[in-house]
């Protein structure tokens, strides 16, 4: 038999990947000269005729010659010249009236130019500009939302004059949730690494960092998973499938493939013959569910979402880990075992009786424990409001003379303590301290005073005792706080 020609054999392969792919191929051109990343794409019904339009801001092949473009199909309609690179666009509606046909909006350089009908309708330069009269409330709330860095990535959910939360990742490596009448910033994510996207997922904000890595986080700063990625995100956009109600993440990668994760689950991969820096998903044309992808060498990659299609947790290469699989080695059962659970099950109330018991006298004689600790001050906590002080000894050396530190602590906001003092008590004939008794100077909120003092040991066999540090207040004879201090053994007289 003869053997079959090898385009053949690619082309039928080819057809076999299409047939068991989620996705049609619809359009790809790898000269179409789109130059882009995500910000900068927009599908909207330009003309109100139900037939969806690509909007493009192209930063040109060499960065030198931005556009905007409107695309249609797989052809260029319109093609308009920008005076510098374009950072964002998005459509919006200005009218009530029928048929509702949407304005654009492009950020280029400091300036937002407003497009009605595809014709320069009007332009904003920031900040040269005064705000409207009537918008005067609205910037003077806006204005009052401060952060500590400079924002490079902004979601926002939720409605302007209901409740609402914005969270903006800043060059600082961090990213900051604002919510509504707050001037700064409620919570606070600090990631080990740079952002590189931010996408919202129903209430969940997923950022995509340097370290190849997706993380899943609550509006509160809370992070719920982590997800390894193959290759380097180079952009990152999210997928509504509205028909079923799926909303997802895409990650484009530097290894030519765009994976979509529904939280830490991998949907599916698609897998394109250059890296993508640009992802739109929606409708396109007369499709609901259309992919749009832009190329680093600038192709142009559109895809169509079948209508069996269904996205299922594990169709990607996800799936159970190896090791859920592997038996566990348990050991067999041994006649010991079997009379002990005999036991139990037959003594089971008895035990039980027993324990609740054993239980209820630990309890209480912690409770007695910690009474007696208050009631003779021996906590190294002051329990007293009126006098919150915190202590704490360290002794230093190995003999016969010992360093002792005392680091004494005022531990209220703001009101400072004056009138203290120290007392030591211990047996004269094992130590001698230069100063047992002096005086505490004034004690600022939070500072920690150290108090030194030195301890000679007099005894040469070898032994040790305990040493009472006692803080008073003056003109009271109980002590504030209270602590024991266990001596170490002089090892210089043993050395000597």
């Amino acid at each position: 038999m003869a053997a079959a020609p090898s385009g053949d054999s690619e082309s039928r392969r080819a057809e076999s990947r299409e047939a068991g792919s989620k996705w049609l191929d619809a359009h790809y051109d790898p000269m179409a000269n789109v130059h882009t990343f995500s910000a900068c794409l927009a599908l909207a019904d330009l003309h109100g005729d139900g037939e969806y339009k690509l909007v493009v801001g192209d930063l040109g092949h060499d960065g030198r010659q931005p556009r905007l473009k409107v695309l249609k199909g797989a052809a260029v309609l319109t093609e308009n010249a920008l005076p510098a690179l374009p950072a964002a666009v998005v459509t919006f509606l200005m009218e009530q009236h029928e048929p509702r046909t949407p304005a654009l909006a492009l950020a280029s350089g400091p300036c937002v130019y407003v497009y009605k009908n595809l014709r320069p309708y009007f332009k904003f330069t920031l900040p040269q500009l005064p705000p409207n009269s009537l918008e005067q409330d609205l910037w003077n709330q806006a204005k009052e939302m401060s952060l500590p860095s400079v924002p490079v990535f902004l979601e926002i959910s939720g409605q302007f004059d209901v409740e609402f939360r914005l969270a903006a990742a800043c060059r600082n490596g961090s990213i900051y949730i604002l919510k509504r009448d707050s001037k700064h910033p409620k919570y606070c994510i600090e990631l080990s690494a740079q952002p590189v996207g931010l996408v919202r997922v129903h209430k969940v904000l997923v950022v995509g960092s340097t370290q190849d890595c997706l993380y899943g986080f609550t509006h509160k700063g809370k992070k719920l998973w982590t997800v390894q990625l193959p290759a380097a995100i180079l952009t990152m956009n999210l997928l509504e499938q509205q028909s079923r109600g799926l909303q997802a993440v895409m990650a484009g990668l530097a290894n030519g493939e765009v994976r979509i994760y529904r939280d830490k689950t991998l949907l599916n991969v698609i897998h394109t013959p250059d890296a993508v820096t640009s992802l739109c998903f929606g409708r396109y044309g007369r499709e609901d569910n259309t992919l749009i992808m832009t190329t680093k060498g600038g192709g142009l990659i559109i895809k169509i979402l079948k209508r069996t299609a269904v996205f299922v947790e594990g169709g990607g290469e996800a799936g159970p880990p190896p090791a859920q699989s592997t038996k566990l080695s348990v050991p067999r059962k041994t006649r010991l075992y079997v009379d002990q659970t005999l036991r139990e099950r037959e003594a089971g109330t008895a035990m039980h009786r027993t324990f609740q018991t054993d239980l209820y006298l630990l309890r209480l004689r912690t409770a007695r424990a910690y009474v007696q600790a208050l009631e003779s001050s021996l906590n190294p906590v002051s329990a007293t409001a009126r006098e919150p002080l915190k202590l704490h000894a360290v002794v230093q050396g190995l003999g016969p003379t010992f360093r002792l530190t005392l680091h004494l602590q005022n531990t209220s906001t703001a009101r400072p303590i004056l009138g203290l003092q120290v007392c030591f008590l211990y047996n004269e004939a094992l130590y001698a301290l230069p100063r047992a008794f002096f005086k505490v100077p004034l004690l600022v909120p939070g500072l920690n005073y150290p108090l030194e003092t030195f301890v000679e040991s007099l005894s040469d066999k070898g032994i040790s005792d305990i040493i009472k540090v006692l803080v008073l207040r003056e003109g009271q004879s109980a002590p504030l706080l209270s602590a024991h201090i266990n001596m170490p053994v002089s090892e210089g007289l043993a050395a000597a």
